[in-house]
């Protein structure tokens, strides 16, 4: 096969992975939907469900993988091609990542037990919370296909919405009072928006990733979200 053809395919195979991370993506947003509504109406059946799509985006994270070791194992890429698989390969972890936080949450519903002592206002913050996380993961997603530098920038900023959410459910769920058994819904749920809050954070390490895509350089990423594994 002449190098002009090797580089074709090698090119191709680019392409084709870059386009299974942002279907990757896409799998995650639909995840977390899900994930939304499991906690919104206690839904202990969309809970299993939830628990079961997952192994959609571990395939997805597992393609991805294997495709970017393929590439780099088979060629030898430099400059921008370099960034890109380098960068699909974080980017496959970060999936898997947010596909495993969805899980978490999910399975804290049947938990926290058939007919749990809940707080509707609580439940509503946690909601309004996992919608602003997969707001980020739609723009990461977005950023990623079009190389939006600016967009992708902007999610750190945004992502210090949710931080501070966070941190409100937490110090709702701490006033909730009452007797153990209502303790013990609110402990879960704080557990849940802190599934949500990481989610969020891998949308912002993607982000991260496009960044240094146009312009070699990292701006910085989560370093708690690096270190998750």
């Amino acid at each position: 096969m002449a190098v002009s053809e090797i580089r074709s395919k090698f090119h191709e195979d680019l392409v084709r992975l870059e386009q299974l991370a942002i279907e990757g993506v896409d799998l995650v947003v639909d995840q977390v939907d899900r994930t939304i509504e499991t906690l919104r109406h206690h839904d202990v059946e969309l809970a299993q469900l939830v628990v079961m799509a997952d192994q959609r985006i571990d395939a997805r994270y597992l393609d991805l993988h294997s495709g970017v070791i393929s590439l780099l194992a088979l060629q030898a890429p430099v400059a921008r091609d370099l960034r890109l698989v380098t960068s699909l390969l974080y980017i496959a972890r970060h999936l898997e990542r947010m596909g495993d936080q969805c899980v978490n949450v999910a399975k804290l519903v049947p938990l926290s037990g058939w007919e749990p002592p809940s707080d509707q206002r609580l439940v509503e913050d946690i909601v309004a919370l996992g919608e602003g996380a997969r707001s980020l993961v739609r723009m990461a997603r977005e950023s990623f296909a079009t190389r939006n530098v600016d967009l992708a920038a902007s999610l750190r900023e945004l992502d210090e919405d949710v931080d501070a959410r966070n941190k409100a459910i937490f110090r709702e769920a701490i006033e909730l009072g009452g007797d153990a058994d209502r303790r013990e819904w609110s402990m879960t749920m704080v557990m849940a928006a802190r599934a949500f809050e990481r989610i969020a954070d891998n949308a912002v390490d993607i982000g991260e990733h496009v960044i240094f895509l146009e312009t070699g350089r990292y701006r910085g990423l989560d370093l708690a979200s690096r270190n998750e594994l």
